[in-house]
């Protein structure tokens, strides 16, 4: 009977009608990759037990809009999204969970398994991705309408799509292993990227009991890095699903950076001008002010407005206030004990409505706004970007990783003129990269997490979520480090873990 335990009763009568037939003769375990695939957006992997499918993430591609709008309306176009059995999300990044809705509302009817930060902070992602969808409705709507053009595009999903999903997570606590579907248990560790992220260890059994254990890093974190704790370790696994994303890159200090950050905001304030940090709502804003209130705090820059424009960043601030269960040492000691709130100090204010944020634009004395997307594709960020970026006087300060098409690239790569709302600007404002804020291990720190794996053990490692040259690069790295095999995965090919 517990073999039985977890099959859908019409998928277990087929089950039983192809054994009686003969046509079942062995059992499989395979994995298959359907997004992040030789690129670093769009996760989701699928893994395959004795016909139960369990998808690892669900994200969204982001890129250039026509092939964004393509890829995520093509959302699982090899299998149909009732099969899926169970979701397990590693983490609340939008190109993890960002289509989820789609997935429920295309008739995906099982439980989604995460933490609890990682659930509250999807929630926050997920609902606003549906407010922005509804605002592009009705902005393209009115624009065809003044063309007198036919309009037809309509949201990937709505506010109760995201709702339904909602109902369909369960929260799983680090180190607790369940059974998740038929032949398939996991264990959470933390996965030190963002809140509530996690490494995936997935045991896989099939019927005549032969068990492969699978880890999934989702996105590695760092070790070191301020309000999360340290990435822990998948130390016994067969196979392993690695994050690839900075495989050819290494970050630069912490402490050197914190400095530049520090100087960026010196020379700008003394120049009159505003410092723009585009950064994810989830994540970067919170290390960003992090590292902006012990700066302030040391009387190491200036006293200015410090604002997050934001509303997400906002709400995801205050989710971060209720699970200090997932902070490392260093925030308890120095926040807790000294003020209470790691996100909340005198300099920092935030925008919620649309005048905040136009205020912001038309304001004239230095100051500091974080606002998203943090790699400049959507939201509040072109609005400043338009307003500001033409004054040298102005620093935008890029955190994090820019995707290949993004404005973030183009910026990152020194182009002097680009276009941002359908207008093209000169960039005169001071260009400026910081990437010691990233939350993706640099492939040092991927080499020195992996010494904490029984390489013994680990038959193969499938690289993923990383652009091409990241990708060879860190093939390359893990073989010459002692990995057995290393393969970099292709979208939709099938691999047996049997």
């Amino acid at each position: 009977m517990l073999l039985l335990a977890g099959l859908a009763r019409a998928r277990y009568s087929n089950f039983l009608c192809l054994v009686a037939r003969g046509i079942v003769l062995s059992m499989s375990i395979t994995l298959r990759s359907l997004g992040a695939v030789g690129e670093v957006t769009g996760s989701k992997h699928l893994v395959e037990v004795d016909g139960t499918r369990v998808l690892v993430d669900c994200g969204a591609f982001q890129g250039h809009r026509a092939e964004t709008e393509a890829k995520n309306r093509a959302l699982l176009e090899e299998i149909p999204p009732d099969s899926v059995d169970a979701v397990v999300l590693t983490h609340a990044h939008y190109d993890h969970c960002g289509l989820l809705p789609l997935l429920v509302k295309r008739g995906f009817a099982g439980n989604i398994f995460a933490t609890s930060a990682t659930r509250d902070l999807a929630n926050l992602v997920m609902m606003d991705s549906a407010h922005i969808q509804a605002r592009d409705a009705e902005y393209l709507a009115k624009q065809a309408a003044r063309k007198n053009e036919k309009f037809a595009w309509v949201p990937l999903y709505d506010d109760f799509d995201v709702i339904n999903a909602m109902n369909q997570f369960v929260t799983v606590n680090y180190h607790r292993k369940m059974v998740v579907a038929q032949g398939v248990e996991i264990e959470f560790f933390d996965a030190g990227h963002i809140l509530g992220s996690a490494l995936v260890r997935m045991t896989l059994t099939d019927a005549k009991g032969h068990s492969v254990v699978t880890g999934f890093t989702g996105d590695l974190g760092r070790p070191g890095k301020p309000i999360i704790r340290d990435p822990e370790f998948l130390a016994d696994v067969d196979y392993l699903v690695l994050d690839s994303t900075y495989g050819d890159r290494l970050h630069e200090e912490t402490q050197d950076a914190i400095e530049r950050l520090a100087k960026v905001v010196r020379t700008t304030a003394l120049d009159g001008g505003k410092v723009i940090i585009p950064a994810f709502a989830v994540e970067r804003t919170q290390e960003i002010v992090f590292y902006l209130h012990l700066l302030s705090d040391a009387n190491r820059i200036p006293t200015l407005p410090i604002w997050v424009d934001s509303p997400m960043a906002t709400d995801a601030t205050a989710i971060f206030r209720i699970h200090p269960e997932c902070y490392d040492q260093e925030t308890n000691e120095v926040f807790t004990k000294h003020s209470q709130n790691p996100f909340g100090f005198a300099s920092l204010r935030f925008a919620r409505s649309v005048d905040e944020s136009k205020m912001l634009n038309g304001a004239k004395e230095p100051m500091i706004i974080i606002s998203a997307d943090g790699m400049c594709e959507a939201g509040r960020i072109l609005h400043h970007l338009a307003h500001n970026i033409e004054n040298r006087a102005n620093t935008v300060l890029l955190v994090g990783f820019m995707g290949e098409g993004t404005l973030g690239r183009r910026l990152s790569e020194g182009q002097k003129r680009v276009r941002i709302l359908g207008d093209f600007y000169d960039v005169r404002a001071k260009i400026e990269e910081i990437d010691a804020f990233s939350a993706h291990a640099d492939y040092k720190e991927t080499l020195s997490w992996l010494t904490h794996t029984d390489l013994a053990r680990l038959r193969k490692i499938f690289l993923v979520h990383g652009e091409a040259g990241a990708l060879e690069s860190l093939k390359a790295k893990t073989l010459a480090s002692g990995v057995r095999d290393a393969h970099i995965v292709s979208k939709g090919e099938t691999y047996s873990l049997a």
